[in-house]
């Protein structure tokens, strides 16, 4: 069967919700009481950058997940004043100073942020809508711009080529949006994400009018990454040897560097931009083949590309997007899912780092990694599944024409 829309849905939403998206920062911080673990070093702050014309007080609803701590970095560097909320401690030391405010949007507990005042609010966490009612009844009036990170599962289709912002999103069908919860999105994430995450960008404009600026990733790759639906390609690159690759290589794909989302978001805090940006690179129309090679280059391993056809692959039960990260063929119901618009967002001002730095650097920061999470990718076909693919496939093409397997 192709890969259809809901497929995609279900697989990119379940891969978000468990590690790292956006939504991850359901639990964010350790909770009051738990124990405490060693705080992590978030790394340094990035070099060469310039300070910004105005610092702004940042108050950012998470911080602790994929992105955020990019975010906490960056910002410092442009030496803005960062108060991040949490359910509780975060797990990281800062390189430089950082207000921590404890609560839990779960229980409606944002006593912590009432009687005080930023220039922006960053919500990178959110998929629940009460979450941005919650925040909106304590935060309005009392910020003077709310960056709302939502995602690209929002539109309505992916059939169309060069969709931009104004592309119809999915609507909810449930009885109260408002009613959901983490465990009713759990348990049916694939018809409920898009749609919540759309409802969740309506209520932002209704507690934050002229004021609200949404960014709609694609997918969220590099250094840090948890779900390593990207990782998977630099990782396995490395190794060398017979690679499966998927389709003819001419099928596109869109990705987006954490660090990259990240910089270019209090970028836009700092221009006061607002309105709805599609947050995908890279700039320019980019295939699985080119990407692949890109990878591979940068890791010098000499590993051997074998691309063999989606039909097969299905009949191989080979999942695009999961056993074979970023791919998805192309077909009449997904032409657009990776070919999406990003004019706007790179005109105001969205840059991509190259291919290779983001290869290089999510290698290495996997490589840093204990030997247990070295040895459990959470993404793309296991190494025994892929030689017996590849022998399959190796098989087929020896067959005479017409014969039967």
């Amino acid at each position: 069967m192709p890969t259809t829309r809901r497929d995609l849905l279900k697989t990119a939403a379940a891969g978000a919700l468990g590690f790292g998206l956006a939504p991850r920062a359901f639990a964010q911080g350790t909770p009051p009481g738990a124990p405490q673990r060693p705080p992590r070093q978030a790394g340094p702050l990035p070099g060469g950058v310039a300070p910004a014309s105005k610092p702004l007080r940042i108050l950012i609803l998470g911080g602790t997940g994929f992105t955020g701590p990019h975010q906490v970095r960056y910002a410092l560097a442009r030496g803005h004043k960062l108060t991040l909320f949490n359910r509780g401690r975060n797990p990281y030391m800062w390189p430089g100073e950082v207000e921590e405010l404890t609560g839990d949007r779960n229980t409606g507990d944002l006593k912590s942020l009432q009687g005080r005042e930023w220039d922006v609010c960053i919500d990178n966490p959110t998929t629940l809508p009460f979450w941005v009612r919650d925040a909106g009844q304590v935060l309005k009036g009392k910020v003077g711009q709310y960056i709302f990170i939502s995602t690209l599962s929002v539109h309505a289709t992916e059939s169309v080529v060069g969709a931009d912002e104004s592309a119809p999103v999915l609507d909810y069908k449930g009885t109260d949006p408002m009613k959901e919860t983490q465990e009713s999105l759990r348990a049916n994430v694939g018809a409920l994400y898009g749609p919540l995450k759309a409802r969740s960008e309506k209520e932002a404009e209704v507690w934050f009018p002229g004021i609200t600026t949404i960014i709609r990733p694609t997918l969220i790759v590099g250094p840090g990454d948890e779900s390593d639906r990207f990782t998977y390609w630099p990782v396995r690159l490395d190794r060398g040897g017979d690679v499966l690759a998927p389709g003819d290589g001419t099928d596109n794909v869109q990705f987006i560097d954490a660090r990259d989302l990240a910089e270019w978001t209090i970028r836009m805090a700092e221009a006061r931009a607002f309105g709805v940006f599609t947050g995908a690179g890279p700039g320019f129309e980019m295939t699985v083949m080119e990407m692949l090679l890109g990878v591979r280059a940068a890791t010098t391993a000499g590993a051997k590309l074998h691309w063999v056809p989606a039909s097969f692959l299905r009949e191989q039960k080979v999942r695009a997007w999961s056993d074979m990260p970023v791919w998805v063929p192309t077909s009449p119901e997904t032409a657009g899912f990776s070919r999406r618009s990003n004019r706007k967002a790179i005109a105001a001002g969205l840059t991509f780092r190259p291919l290779a730095q983001t290869a290089l650097d999510t290698l290495a920061w996997f490589k840093a990694q204990p030997p247990e999470r070295q040895a459990k990718l959470a993404a793309g076909i296991k190494p025994d599944r892929e030689r017996e693919v590849l022998a399959a496939w190796a098989a087929k093409k020896q067959m005479p024409a017409g014969a039967q397997p």
